[in-house]
């Protein structure tokens, strides 16, 4: 459900989704790896930053199947459409792309690519990877705790059978530990990561608690992306005034 990754089927039923949360961040930590990974060969055949980067991308979008970021685009639609809540969670539910969420999206790609392509180094693969692990150990937690915009859903199937105290506790285990791995490995960047990743949060909860009554499942593939790129966007401006500095 989280990734593309081939896995043995099982029987999905309610007593094996209890924890299926807890296991979001694991995807993130696939995808950092990757990232890593594909940084290193980069150095070592000198492929150029807009190549790193636009490999990084599409690591991404390989591992989810871009399920994400088709919440991102439906959330776009249902924004750009300045109806009520009715309305707009009604756009969430149509399962075709409109021109804002196109236009949105063409953006997305391209103003992450190039903050991917300012993190080509060793360091900044390994904070990104890093994001990718917070950003869906923010998703999940904002899941267990932020109210539902509907009874029924995607994000309702998940959430409903989950173990919440458990699902919570190793969610923010995830958290607590990405944000420290990330001071442990450079302390300004991962602070400002951090900070600007919580705050990424508050908007979040501020935009679908207004606009939406609640969150969705739309809603958090939104935020999810929003999150990663925030962190991006954030990570390559301080690395870039450290090095003025």
């Amino acid at each position: 459900m989280y990734s593309r990754i081939p896995m043995p089927m099982v029987e999905w039923n309610e007593k094996n989704r209890r924890y299926s949360l807890c296991f979001f961040p694991v995807i993130g930590a696939v995808i950092g790896v990757l990232t890593v990974l594909w940084q290193m060969l980069c150095e070592e055949v000198d492929f150029g930053n807009f190549m790193y980067g636009a490999v990084v991308m599409l690591i991404n979008l390989l591992v989810t199947g871009g399920i994400h970021l088709d919440g991102f685009c439906d959330t776009c639609d249902a924004r750009a459409s300045w109806g009520d809540k009715e309305k707009k969670l009604a756009i969430l539910k149509d399962s075709h792309i409109g021109a804002f969420a196109a236009i949105k999206l063409g953006v997305y790609l391209i103003v992450f690519t190039a903050a991917l392509s300012e993190l080509f180094c060793f360091e900044g693969a390994v904070i990104i990877g890093l994001g990718y692990v917070l950003s869906r150990s923010l998703s999940g937690l904002t899941a267990m705790t932020f109210k539902a915009a509907k009874k029924e859903g995607t994000l309702q199937s998940f959430t409903e059978p989950a173990h919440k105290k458990i699902s919570v506790c190793v969610l923010s285990l995830f958290a607590v530990f990405t944000c420290a791995a990330m001071m442990c490995f450079d302390l300004t960047t991962g602070l400002t990561v951090s900070a600007a990743a919580l705050l990424t949060v508050v908007y979040y909860r501020y935009i679908s608690y207004k606009e939406f009554g609640g969150i969705t499942g739309d809603l958090a593939g939104w935020f999810l992306q929003m999150c990663e790129l925030v962190i991006a966007l954030t990570a390559a401006v301080v690395f870039r005034l450290m090095e003025v500095v």
